[in-house]
Order: C-alpha cells, then structure tokens, then sequence
C-alpha cells in the first residue's frame, strides 16, 4: 500500500472513530435508533462501551497517523542530507 493511501486510511479511521465519540457522549440513544435495537435493555452499558471504544480505537488512530506522518516526512530529509 502506498504510504499516502496509508496516511490518508489512518487520519479517515481516526476521524470516524472520533465522530463516533462525540455522537456518543452527545447522544446516547443513537445506538437503539440506528439499529433499531437495545442490546443492554436501557441500562446504559451498550453506550458506554461504545463511548470507551472509539475513544481508544481514536486516540490509537491518530497516533498511527502521526508516527506515518512523521515517517513520510522524515525521509526525504535524510536522502538530502547524504
């Protein structure tokens, strides 16, 4: 894969992870309207390891992104330096 796919799939990962963060804290209930289900029967866990969840799957996205940012950026100094 190429390393600006790579970069772009990264930030776009962290970017849905994030969104779905917020909808979460913002709006509990978005989870029982979507899927037309409730998996915890009100008790609030469902969102809960929802909000959990994304916020660790976001930060982990965006710290991929950030060492792969780095990385692309890093190379072509050192070629030049050689």
């Amino acid at each position: 894969m190429a390393p600006k796919t790579r970069l772009f799939l990264e930030t776009a990962f962290a970017v849905i992870f994030a969104a779905i963060f917020v909808t979460t804290v913002l709006w509990p209930d978005w989870i029982e309207l979507v899927f037309g289900a409730d998996p915890d029967q009100g008790s609030g866990e469902a969102e809960w390891a929802a909000v959990v969840a994304s916020g660790a799957l976001s930060v982990i996205a965006i710290f991929v992104a950030r060492v792969e940012w780095n990385r692309q950026h890093r190379l072509p100094n050192k070629r030049a330096r050689i």
